[in-house]
């Protein structure tokens, strides 16, 4: 069965209405069904909203724009594409409308159920195509964690918010024990496997609201909020009690056990996020200096997940 995608009109005209629902009922390369907002507050907290497949959005909506209602989405972080239609044919028209972020331009006046459809069809195979380039530029291929970029953008991010409210956040940097030795006797498909193993258990096993990345390597980063330096160790030595009890079976003949090390730092104790991170590797080494299968802290204490 073929799924109903929504699209949402924004447009203070309420006979436009009428006659874009006659429109989108002959669509062939439906089923859509379209949905309406006549304000621009209402247009707003739909778009936000996410329901929608993409938005015909109007120029003009009485006294306020569409094109400020559009970038006003955008920063709420809205990504649903959206075509701005307009009495004005004007190039400068067009320009604005694709530099506050729309996907198309279409004349009111031109407008026909085939020219609509298809401007739709292309707005919606584009989105689609961008939607897999942000998955390629953000994730890792392997183990499709949140790749080191986005490890980078996101700790920024909470850090300004937890310089601005107060509030802790933890990093904690995960290493696979002896992965060198897992590659060299086994493969690297092997090793490859362990690396999906590990990715799945913490991902699988961490908050909604926590970030499990790859760092590199065999080298994983958490960015664990609203969360001190003692509770997320508590997280941790969870995790690691679970990897080990869990070992990664590579194939029917192959199973592995695996372990990991973990250093952890509290942004408490830090004066700029480079420096949280910094701390967080160096506890990282300290657990493995002292004989892996640990957790270290940015005091150079470790701990025994047991």
């Amino acid at each position: 069965m073929i799924k109903t995608r929504k699209l949402l009109l924004v447009d203070d005209d309420r006979l436009y209405h009428s006659l874009m629902q006659q429109m989108v009922k002959g669509f062939r390369s439906g089923p859509f069904e379209l949905d309406e907002a006549l304000t621009y507050a209402e247009g707003l907290k739909k778009m936000v909203s996410g329901k929608y497949a993409a938005c015909l959005l109007d120029y003009h909506l009485g006294d306020r724009d569409g094109l400020t209602l559009l970038r006003e989405a955008r920063i709420a972080g809205c990504d649903t594409p959206a075509i701005v239609l307009t009495a004005d044919d004007s190039e400068e028209a067009d320009i604005a409308a694709m530099n506050a972020g729309a996907a198309d331009y279409l004349v009111k006046g031109d407008l026909t159920p085939r020219l609509l459809e298809r401007a739709l069809r292309y707005t919606l195979k584009l989105d689609e195509t961008l939607a897999k380039l942000r998955q390629f530029s953000q994730r890792d291929e392997l183990t499709k964690l949140l790749n080191r970029r986005e490890f980078q953008r996101i700790l920024d991010e909470e850090w300004d918010r937890s310089v601005r409210f107060q509030r802790p956040f933890s990093i904690v940097m995960v290493d696979v024990d002896h992965f060198k030795r897992i590659n060299d006797t086994h493969g690297h498909q092997a090793g490859d496997e362990v690396l999906r193993h590990v990715a799945s258990l913490l991902a699988g096993q961490v908050r909604n609201v926590d970030r499990v990345t790859r760092y590199g390597g065999e080298e994983f980063a958490i960015i664990m909020v609203e969360t001190d330096g003692k509770s997320a160790v508590e997280a941790i030595k969870r995790l690691g009690v679970l990897l080990a009890e869990t070992p990664c079976v590579v194939n029917s003949k192959l199973t592995l056990a695996v372990t990991f090390s973990a250093g952890v730092a509290c942004s408490q104790g830090a004066v700029r996020a480079n420096e949280l991170v910094a701390a967080a590797d160096e506890a990282l080494y300290a657990a493995k200096k002292a004989g892996r299968n640990r957790i270290g802290l940015e005091n150079d204490t470790t701990f025994s997940f047991k």
